[in-house]
């Protein structure tokens, strides 16, 4: 029943669209209908908004690490399992027929909830890749291949199995974007391109 309860109320937060939900609300129209269709912070930037680009970010890391934390609390020990169910809901989200975002920040946010120094490698990674390739994609991706190779050099064992995981979800889910770094035609941060 505990292992239940983690599942929905992880998903449940982690399916929170709050770039949609902000857009919409500050009158930026559909989220889905704008670059990529993307409901994620990268997306949200190309309506011109940088606040509330920044905030869907932070906001869709809030929900990831919110999760973790809740189940370490309530149900301490099934804190990788609200991890993943986060992630889950972030990309499958029912409320939005199962298309939903990418996973990075949200990715973020529960590696930081799992155990600081995997987030911190996450942050710096992520930060440190978009900082020189200023491609938000490939920035994305690193970072999520960093976190369960922290884990596993940072003492958290533990969480690298289910952080590979997520990982290899969020490769796949950018499938696309890979398609296009290969051929390089993959748009940088400010480019105005339309893919995400």
């Amino acid at each position: 029943m505990n292992a239940i309860a983690v599942l929905l109320l992880a998903y449940l937060l982690g399916s929170v669209p709050f770039g949609l939900v902000l857009t919409r609300l500050t009158g930026a129209g559909d989220l889905r209908a704008i670059g990529s269709g993307n409901i994620g912070a990268t997306n949200v930037l190309r309506t011109g908004r940088k606040g509330i680009a920044a905030a869907t970010l932070l906001l869709d890391m809030g929900k990831g690490l919110v999760a973790v934390l809740l189940a370490r609390h309530y149900w301490p020990g099934l804190e990788a399992l609200a991890a993943g169910a986060a992630i889950i809901g972030h990309c499958f989200p029912v409320w939005l027929r199962f298309k939903g975002g990418k996973g990075v920040a949200t990715l973020m946010g529960v590696s930081l909830g799992l155990a600081w120094p995997i987030g911190l490698a996450y942050a710096v990674t992520w930060l440190g890749m978009l900082a020189v390739t200023r491609i938000s994609s490939l920035a994305g991706m690193t970072a999520a291949v960093v976190a369960p190779l922290a884990a596993l050099a940072s003492g958290n064992a533990a969480y690298a199995p289910v952080l590979g995981l997520l990982a290899a979800l969020v490769l796949w889910l950018h499938r696309a974007n890979i398609a296009r770094l290969r051929v390089g035609s993959e748009p940088r941060v400010g480019s105005g391109g339309s893919k995400g």
